[in-house]
């Protein structure tokens, strides 16, 4: 029997959360130690045979200076690279933070590529948050409403931590299903929060997207970082995996490869991160 051959490979590595300052050893994370744990993480994919390597976000933890150091490792990558920001990339002086995206070398802040006859969408999570924009500009007043109002709802993500996504994004992501299911493409979606299940660490307006994805039908999986002690849902035909944060430990690493198969997902977790079958 020849061995099945997966529709397409691709590497993932999730909250690095580099900066040149000493361990928070309450949460076991070793800032310093990420650029080791790059290192290693790259030098395995690129033994590997992959379309792609993406970082679900939180290259840096803090300050500008620091993606000097992690986005130089990242050169030394074969292959294409997808990178996304999260919550600490915008952890930057205020004059800075219209640069992220261009500096993480993305298009556009939310875009969609074709892989593996695959259709992949990032989506950015930060866009109404506390940290990407300065006070007092609107998507900075319009955060700070949603997270008022998710406080008085007692809703368990209302953290300033967390972010959400805009009227012109979420049209955005919905057309974009929408043009995939038409051209008969399955979808994985990849964003820094975790949407599903219920956790402190989730979106904002999680449930607004699992229930767009629900009605959808063509997403397989939505992968993510941001919780870094990693988790794993499935929310009607979409799995939702939560994949663990690099920067904690002071020497384990974390990072996977995932297989798409017509009927399954395979991930080959390394380090920390477990390796799962799941069938869609």
């Amino acid at each position: 029997m020849p061995q099945e051959k997966p529709l397409l490979r691709f590497g993932v590595i999730a909250d690095p959360q580099y900066a040149d300052e000493e361990p928070w050893l309450e949460l076991d994370r070793y800032y310093r130690n990420s650029v080791a744990k790059l290192q290693e993480a790259i030098a395995v994919l690129n033994n590997e045979d992959l379309s792609f390597v993406v970082t679900l976000g939180d290259l840096i933890d803090r300050d500008w200076e620091s993606y000097d150091a992690v986005l130089s490792v990242y050169e030394g990558l074969r292959h294409e690279s997808f990178l996304l920001p999260g919550n600490h990339d915008f952890f930057l002086s205020p004059e800075r933070l219209d640069d992220v995206h261009a500096r993480l070398g993305m298009p556009a802040p939310w875009h969609d590529f074709s892989r593996g006859g695959l259709r992949f969408v990032a989506i950015d999570g930060n866009e109404v948050s506390l940290f990407s924009t300065p006070g007092g500009h609107p998507r900075h007043t319009l955060a700070q409403q949603r997270l008022e109002a998710l406080q008085a709802a007692g809703a368990i993500n209302a953290r300033e931590w967390n972010g959400g996504i805009g009227e012109e994004q979420f049209a955005w992501l919905q057309d974009t299903l929408a043009r995939a299911d038409a051209a008969g493409e399955k979808v994985v979606v990849m964003g820094h929060y975790p949407l599903y299940p219920a956790n402190e660490h989730n979106l904002w307006d999680h449930e607004r997207l699992t229930q767009l994805f629900a009605r959808s039908g063509n997403v397989l999986a939505y992968l993510n970082g941001h919780n870094h002690a990693g988790n794993l849902g499935r929310d009607g035909t979409t799995w939702y995996i939560n994949f663990k944060g690099m920067v904690d430990t002071e020497t384990e690493n974390t990072f996977a490869v995932v297989e798409i198969f017509p009927d399954r997902m395979e991930i080959i977790g390394h380090g920390r991160e477990e390796s799962r079958t799941l069938f869609f």
